[in-house]
């Protein structure tokens, strides 16, 4: 059995390294970021998991699971995400919520307990905010998503995934339709990092900050192309 503390660093660093628009390695920077810890204790576990062999870690570049990393990492995932779903779905958790408590409990349930979980939401394939939930065997479906900040002017799009960092953001997405499934448009995109206007379904306009567009990620409509 994995401590508490290698299982949530090995879901971190795989979900650094497979959310959209990730680079290239993740950094020991990053990893700490992600864990709020120091640099200091970042490194230390960084070279505990090199010496379970779970990462190949390349000073001054950063890290890569191997390949029982990922195998490990895809089934803590998987516990998270489905427990999440059932949160939202089953217990009436709003989104914003299910992550913590995911968090807590992801660690303590027992391999039945996710199939039951598995079985009675229907087998999904798809998380509380959109991202893909890890097969039983380990196989996990790969998007072709962008940052909502990332589409041009006059483009529709959909809302697919949410990043689930901020439940201050989350609550302010649903607050205003932002929500997994929401159609939009870019309206106006202002220069120097400036806000994006868009609309959201037929007839709702909001003005969305650029930290809050890079957290989400859409499916672009590949035939429409409007003029803004």
């Amino acid at each position: 059995m994995l401590s508490e503390a290698v299982q949530d660093y090995l879901k971190s660093i795989y979900k650094l390294a497979n959310a959209p628009q990730a680079g290239e390695m993740v950094t020991t920077s990053l990893i700490a970021e992600r864990m709020q810890v120091s640099a200091a204790s970042a490194t230390n576990m960084i070279k505990k998991l090199a010496e379970m062999r779970l990462l190949d870690h390349k000073p001054y570049q950063g890290v890569e699971l191997t390949s029982t990393g990922v195998k490990m990492a895809l089934e803590i995932v998987r516990h998270h995400r489905l427990i999440e779903l059932y949160l939202r779905q089953s217990l009436g958790y709003d989104w914003d919520q299910v992550d913590a408590e995911a968090d807590r409990l992801e660690h303590a349930i027992s391999e039945d307990f996710e199939d039951r979980i598995d079985r009675a939401l229907g087998f999904p394939t798809v998380g509380a905010h959109g991202e893909p939930i890890p097969s039983k065997d380990g196989d996990i479906a790969v998007h072709d998503y962008q940052r909502l900040a990332d589409t041009p002017e006059g483009k529709r799009c959909w809302i697919r995934q949410v990043s689930d960092r901020d439940p201050a953001l989350l609550r302010y997405l649903k607050e205003h339709g932002l929500v997994l499934g929401a159609e939009l448009e870019i309206r106006e995109k202002s220069p120097f990092r400036g806000p994006l206007r868009i609309a959201i379904g037929a007839d709702g306009e909001h003005h969305l900050g650029l930290d809050a567009a890079e957290q989400i990620y859409v499916e672009l409509d590949p035939t429409a192309s409007h003029s803004p």
